[in-house]
């Protein structure tokens, strides 16, 4: 009975629980790099830096728009670079989620196969 309820956890509420484990570390390393928030704000300028307009004259008023754009387009190269590298780590995180969920579910057949190849004089 107690290997029956054993592996009754195991494959049922042991195995529901590991996917929300997995589940919830994939929207905290989401929730890390801000990947949302991210690209909601994509061409906003960096830090909210912006040039205010300074006087009246065309020369200053091209001036601030160059410093906005330019501003506009560091913080898009920032943001850019930033939801890139989250990108990676959620694409190497669920990779590493589908190993350790399979190797959930064929872990208990370790000592089987284990014995199995003890009785039959194989040695690694």
């Amino acid at each position: 009975m107690f290997i029956v309820n054993a592996l009754e956890w195991w494959y049922v509420r042991g195995f529901k629980e590991q996917i929300k484990a997995v589940g919830d570390r994939l929207m905290a390393t989401a929730d890390f790099f801000s990947i949302g928030l991210l690209l909601k704000t994509l061409f906003s300028p960096f830090k909210q830096i912006s040039a205010e307009v300074m006087g009246r004259s065309l020369d200053e008023r091209f001036r601030s728009w160059f410093d906005k754009q330019f501003s506009r387009l560091i913080g898009m190269f920032v943001r850019t670079c930033v939801i890139f590298l989250g990108l990676v780590v959620l694409v190497l995180q669920v990779i590493l989620s589908v190993f350790v969920l399979v190797l959930w579910l064929i872990l208990p057949f370790f000592p089987i196969i284990g014995l199995v190849l003890w009785l039959n004089g194989v040695s690694i």
